[in-house]
């Protein structure tokens, strides 16, 4: 089986439909190409990566089987612990059908650490997307094609209810056991345990009805929805969308698998009450390197003790390029633990970043960067922002304060304090006057871009902001300040992460115009471990973050409806939704129906009909105003040392679902000295 395009699989999802079988695709795949074939030291030479539909489409089915290339080789590493017999040799290490991974550039050279900085535990998306992108599908570079990753293919069955996936055979895990259709059955049983996820991971429902996971044989997976799942093959493509877990590790720690009396004795030593309180991270390969993983580089300390993360070759990776060399060509992820983002980018002037965006490549950096690119050794190579919004601010809607609640669900009230910003002053001083005032939209880019949508509200007018917030809390104190019914000053408290300083600094500017009209604001920086940790309470009025959903909106629509815990607008709605009505609390009538028109499409197989549903989505999201925006940059980049190959010239940047830069396969990037 091989991969297919998303014209194709919807077409065939729909005859599936009408009872018509599907056919199976061919079992056999081509080596991966990126489509980017150089590397420029002038990243302004370079082309934009293609513009993605909004349901980014699988790969094109092929029956052509992968060339035959020649013998496997290894990393220099490998070879005295082969020649000791420490070690299988390569060819028994590698699947039966490895992935060929064609090189942006050319083959490269086996060696080197690869420097990044990382501002600790709870940092997890620079793991996730520079070691851990390896899924059962994996998106390309441009974000057009799903590609196969650990599966070599798939095939639907039962009117597109079930698809079925087929794994690489003779895959092994680190630790050389076997890599089977087991560890995704064992995912399935750990999701569907009620102790350990009272509600099952609402992502891989349809209408609330979780998948089952089952066992064809060793190399055959099948995925089983009540409704066939319109958006599942795109959801595999998502960072952290695994679906696996390493059996033979963790049902040591899994009651009705493992020894109850090593349970117990675990759960004495670390310190909880009950088995589920401590299982996640028993089983976090970030927090033992004992654990296998099927990664380019496995860890190998444990993450936050000590100032460096590092994570070593994995012997059975399963990539290799087409001359049969087994990836990763570098030897070691070196992960540099440090208090602030701009710790992180003083390391990169200092020539400590190899190659990394995240963190450090903003606008106002970049011209520190320039100045000291001779001394780093560094160039920049493109990347287009694929968020639609450098800070959202949005207000708590369901706050545990039943008077704020009430006036922050005014939406005349969001109005006013909307229309009193300068976004334009905020690009001016923030991002070096590039960027556009915008709201919670997708981007111009995207089939369903609503010029409304994104522009409502962004005019600066502060003596219409003063009118409508007089219309909605007219009294003040003695300093001016607007008052509360009870006579008390109304005060937003706005919470942020507090390494993020380009955020800060625009709610440096924001307290300002808020507080010309009236409405007192204080900012509270926080550790992001502690922001995360409050988000999931509902004591706080309102934190800011960026504005995920301007190309991937499908997918991640978190900022038009309460669909996801990173809609900060509506924690208690959101609860509401992924525990269908179990918990939280039910949200107004308009957003029930963006819920159910949400459900719709994920068992809606045509594209034109997910389109529809979810343009009635964002209009409604239009007339609700939810969240406020600021605006949004049209440009990005990425910091690489000058020897530091096989990066593409250009490509998306992270902002949602795309795992910038797992699809540009990072296994591959090399030291050229």
């Amino acid at each position: 089986m091989a991969a297919m395009n998303r014209r194709d699989f919807l077409r065939l999802s729909a005859l599936t439909a009408a009872g018509v079988a599907l056919a199976a695709c061919a079992k056999t795949e081509a080596p991966l190409a990126p489509t980017a074939t150089s590397v420029s030291a002038a990243p302004t030479a370079t082309p934009a990566p293609a513009e993605p539909t909004a349901t980014p489409k699988p790969a094109e089915p092929t029956a052509t089987p992968a060339p035959a290339g020649p013998s496997a080789l290894q990393a220099p590493q490998w070879q005295d612990q082969v020649a000791a017999g420490a070690l299988p040799e390569v060819d028994e290490r590698l699947p039966e059908t490895p992935m060929v991974i064609v090189p942006v550039e050319k083959i490269g050279k086996y060696g080197g650490d690869w420097g990044m900085g990382t501002l600790g535990v709870a940092d997890s998306m620079i793991f996730a997307r520079n070691n851990e992108y390896d899924n059962l599908v994996a998106w390309n570079i441009e974000w057009t094609v799903l590609q196969p990753g650990l599966a070599t293919g798939w095939e639907f069955r039962d009117d597109g209810k079930t698809t079925v996936f087929s794994l690489r055979k003779g895959m092994k895990w680190s630790d050389g056991e076997p890599f089977t259709a087991d560890d995704f059955v064992f995912w399935w049983e750990e999701a569907s345990d009620t102790e350990l996820n009272p509600n099952f991971p609402s992502m891989w429902t349809t209408y609330g009805d979780p998948v089952v996971v089952t066992k064809d044989d060793d190399y055959t997976v099948a995925f089983t929805y009540t409704y066939p799942y319109g958006l599942f093959l795109q959801q595999l493509g998502r960072s952290g969308s695994y679906l696996y877990s390493c059996r033979h590790y963790g049902e040591a720690f899994f009651p009705g698998y493992g020894d109850q009396a090593t349970i117990d004795q675990k759960i004495k030593d670390s310190g909880v009450t009950y088995w589920y309180e401590a299982y996640g991270d028993w089983t976090n390969e970030r927090l033992h390197p004992d654990h296998p993983t099927v990664y380019a580089w496995l860890y190998t300390s444990v993450l936050g003790d000590n100032p460096t993360f590092i994570a070593t070759r994995n012997p059975y990776y399963y990539k290799v390029d087409p001359d049969g060399n087994q990836l990763p060509y570098i030897d070691r992820q070196r992960y540099t633990l440090a208090g602030d983002q701009q710790a992180i980018v003083m390391m990169a002037i200092a020539g400590d970043i190899d190659c990394q965006d995240r963190h450090i490549a903003s606008l106002p950096n970049k011209a520190l960067f320039v100045e000291n690119a001779e001394a780093a050794d560094i160039r920049f190579l493109d990347v287009k922002p694929s968020s639609m919004n450098a800070c959202i601010i949005p207000l708590n809607l369901t706050n545990s304060d039943p008077v704020k609640r009430a006036l922050f669900q005014d939406k005349d009230f969001r109005i006013g304090l909307s229309i009193a910003i300068n976004r334009q002053e905020i690009i001016d001083v923030v991002n070096l006057g590039i960027g556009e005032p915008w709201q919670c939209a997708p981007l111009p880019e995207s089939p369903l871009y609503d010029e409304t949508l994104a522009k409502q509200y962004t005019e600066y007018d502060p003596v219409g902001a003063n009118e409508i917030l007089d219309g909605v809390i007219p009294d003040r104190d003695a300093e001016g300040y607007r008052t509360m019914p009870d006579g008390s000053t109304l005060g937003i408290v706005v919470e942020v992460q507090g390494s993020q300083t380009a955020r800060i600094d625009i709610l440096e500017l924001v307290k300002g115009y808020w507080e010309a009209v009236g409405v007192r604001m204080a900012i509270k920086p926080e550790d992001r471990s502690l922001l995360f940790e409050r988000r999931a309470g509902n004591d706080w009025d309102a934190a800011v973050w960026g504005g995920d959903g301007g190309m991937d909106f499908m997918l991640w629509p978190k900022n038009y409806f309460a669909q996801h815990v990173g809609a900060w607008y509506g924690p208690a709605w959101t609860i509401w939704y992924n525990t269908r009505g179990k918990e939280g609390e039910e949200p107004p009538a308009s957003m029930r129906t963006q819920m159910e028109l949400y459900d719709e499409i994920l068992v809606t197989p045509d594209e034109a009909g997910q389109n529809e549903m979810m343009a009635e989505i964002l209009r409604i999201a239009q007339e609700e105003f939810w969240c406020m925006g600021t605006y949004r940059s049209e440009e990005g980049y990425i910091v690489v040392k000058n020897d530091f190959r096989n990066v593409p010239p250009s490509h998306w940047g992270s902002g949602g679902t795309y795992p910038n830069p797992g699809p540009c396969q990072p296994p591959h990037f090399f030291w050229d000295v």
